[in-house]
């Protein structure tokens, strides 16, 4: 409930008192367990990253050729962000905010690094069948994942107000989620 609050109203918005009342406690339990607000919100940041970095980590790619494991990812990462429209509305708030409560966190630079790692192993992958091109790392290709992932969600009703296409139509997912592997893998093979 802390976090639909803080992605509701935004860090400076939202209020501890109406967060007690959503989850049934009071604002002293908050603050017993979180210290304050920022606490609070810091938790929320943290446990809203931790479920896709958790999926990303446990995705089985293995077994997969490189371009069926990189679009294996960037269709995990689209299925999350499509279904957890406060997790991108969180990570806006806290760009609004320059990363001022997420670079006090501990726990968040060490989520990354299973990310980048899978990434890295298919990436070399398909550098040694010569596959994908060598100048590109894995925060590249992290970098153009959630950025049409983050785009197509976050955006989603000015892009209907200026343009009238809902990029969350369901009759479009599956084209868009097509458009995304596409466009990684033609990025990692354009030469």
């Amino acid at each position: 409930m802390a976090t639909a609050e803080f992605a509701d109203k935004g860090y400076t918005g939202a209020r501890v008192d109406e967060i007690a009342e959503r989850t049934s406690t009071t604002k002293r339990m908050i603050y017993y367990y979180f210290s304050g607000k920022e606490q609070l919100y810091l938790a929320a940041l943290e446990n809203a990253y931790s479920v896709i970095r958790d999926l990303e980590s446990r995705v089985d790619v293995d077994d997969l050729g490189p371009a069926e494991a990189i679009r294996r990812l960037a269709e995990l990462t689209f299925d999350h962000h499509e279904s957890h429209p406060d997790f991108l509305r969180l990570v806006s708030i806290e760009n609004i905010h320059r990363a001022e409560h997420l670079s006090r966190s501990e726990l968040l630079p060490r989520l990354a690094a299973p990310t980048v790692e899978v990434l890295g192993g298919i990436l070399e992958r398909g550098r040694r069948t010569g596959a994908f091109r060598e100048d590109v790392d894995a925060l590249d290709v992290h970098m153009v994942i959630s950025s049409f992932c983050v785009f197509r969600t976050a955006n989603r009703h000015t892009f209907q107000a200026i343009f009238q296409r809902d990029m969350l139509d369901p009759d479009r997912r599956e084209h868009y989620r097509r458009m995304l592997g596409d466009l990684v893998l033609d990025f990692l093979t354009a030469r």
